[in-house]
């Protein structure tokens, strides 16, 4: 290893100029949990309040931990490595490191299980990015900020950025010497309505970690969920230093709402292609670097699409296959979504003969017809409930300029009903019973379900590893 990682003007580089091609995936569902990794309904807030309700505090709390511990340790970081892989980028929850209630007090035990990551991967050769995938308030409408509403209210409130200008502070101190960390990812896909916030607070988080590491380099992402630059200051390359700018290319063949099945077209490449090199323009033509931090097709389960499982993903693999071609030609690091979950996307997934998976199997049926995730849903069985809600709103607001509610086109009509009427409101509603599959356990049958998430205990999806097995290979400098 040759020291911190730095920018060479488009490229990732080590101490001694070698570039160093970042190939690696997301570690979702651990320190920021999400409902369709790990099976919950709603946001991680409300489930930690339930189980508390129903367990107590101390054994949610003993649950939660050991849901940590076994979700990744030494074991995962040898099989990621030994798919040629060398990057993890870590999804963390802002709520590890300080309280609502008790805000800018760091938590005792905030670095406990993250240390104990990086030191895993350090260990075997893998890089880490860690990336505050929730911030304070929510800075963006998903689930996946914790905040329970679709208002970023973190560009609302300035005490929610300086609580997150603090944080970075105390992450930057911890680590500042830690060479295996590829780098801080300060904010996963904001959501500034106005633009401006994000460049503000990109130059004051900036400041913020160079105050204490001067050494490591930073990833930030995009506007409006990592595709949109347009707000950014020319000068950007000079102002913020030792930068790459992320993006996150999801291609719409890799999901169940696609326009059409995949099936390698010259048209489908083309679109896939033009999709890709838009998200990425701005930066090129600043001669900036790029990194792709999220990007990944979904994938259909014996469970829920039955017999036609295995013709739906062999599309997705394709899909897999022909954007990781794209990403080669521009030696491109990139960051798949995600490593681990429970059989929708992760490169393992926990095993359907666990006791987690077992007793859940009922409530899983349930959300996947009701739709309740919003990431990757299949609506057919409730689309004509809120096809008449969207329905509504074009007839009574008929100014199409008026329905481009920001963050349009992200959000369209329908995207923005399914997040609010069918996401939000159904997701809140099955909390409560998802938490009473709890009620009455022991801490000895607490950590056996816990251990349902171990290496030991998932399956590999072999087809989505055989793939990125193959394109890791790709030599470190040009």
């Amino acid at each position: 290893m040759g020291g911190f990682l730095h920018v060479n003007k488009t490229r990732i580089v080590d101490e001694n100029g070698t570039e160093v091609v970042l190939r690696g995936a997301g570690l979702g569902g651990w320190m920021t949990m999400e409902n369709f990794i790990s099976g919950y309904p709603g946001c991680e807030f409300q489930i930690r309040e339930a189980l508390a309700e129903v367990l107590g505090p101390q054994k949610s709390a003993y649950f939660f931990d050991k849901y940590l511990e076994h979700f990744f340790g030494e074991a995962d970081a040898v099989f990621f490595k030994s798919l040629g892989l060398n990057c993890i980028r870590i999804a963390v929850n802002y709520r590890h490191f300080e309280d609502d209630l008790n805000p800018r007090v760091l938590k005792p035990d905030g670095f406990k299980h993250l240390d104990r990551a990086v030191a895993a991967c350090a260990k075997h050769g893998i890089y880490t990015i860690i990336d505050m995938h929730t911030a304070p308030g929510g800075q963006n409408g998903g689930w996946h900020s914790d905040a329970g509403t679709h208002i970023a209210n973190f560009w609302i409130h300035k005490d929610f950025q300086d609580r997150l200008v603090w944080l970075w502070t105390e992450i930057a101190k911890h680590y500042r010497d830690e060479k295996w960390i590829a780098g801080y990812n300060p904010m996963n896909e904001p959501a500034d309505p106005h633009h401006s916030g994000l460049v503000k607070l990109y130059d004051r988080v900036y400041a913020a970690i160079q105050s204490v590491d001067p050494h490591h380099m930073l990833f930030l992402d995009g506007n409006t969920y990592a595709t949109d630059f347009s707000g950014f200051p020319d000068d950007a390359g000079t102002r913020w230093s030792n930068a790459a700018y992320a993006i996150h290319d999801y291609s719409v063949y890799g999901f169940p709402d696609a326009p059409e099945p995949y099936a390698r077209t010259e048209g489908q490449r083309t679109r896939m292609q033009k999709s890709y090199k838009k998200k990425r323009a701005w930066m090129d033509e600043r001669g900036l670097c790029v990194w792709n931090g999220e990007w990944g097709p979904v994938y259909a389960r014996k469970d829920f699409e039955g017999d036609v499982m295995d013709e739906i993903n062999e599309r997705r693999y394709n899909v897999l296959n022909d954007q990781l071609q794209l990403y080669a030609q521009d030696r491109l690091s990139w960051s798949i979504w995600l490593y681990k979950d429970i059989g929708f996307q992760g490169m393992v997934h926990v095993s359907r003969d666990t006791p987690y998976m077992e007793l859940f199997r009922g409530f899983l049926q349930k959300k996947y017809r009701l739709a309740v995730d919003s990431w990757g849903a299949d609506d057919k069985f409730v689309r004509d409930i809120y096809r008449p809600i969207a329905q509504l709103i074009k007839d009574n607001v008929p100014s199409e300029e008026h329905r481009k509610l920001y963050p349009y086109p992200v959000w369209t009509v329908e995207g923005r009903v399914a997040r609010l009427a069918r996401c939000m409101l159904i997701g809140e509603f099955l909390v409560r019973e998802w938490a009473e599959h709890f009620r009455g356990m022991s801490e000895e049958q607490l950590d056996k379900l816990a251990q349902s998430f171990k290496f030991d205990n998932c399956a590999k999806r072999e087809g989505l590893n055989k793939i990125l097995r193959a394109h890791a290979q790709v030599r470190d400098s040009a």
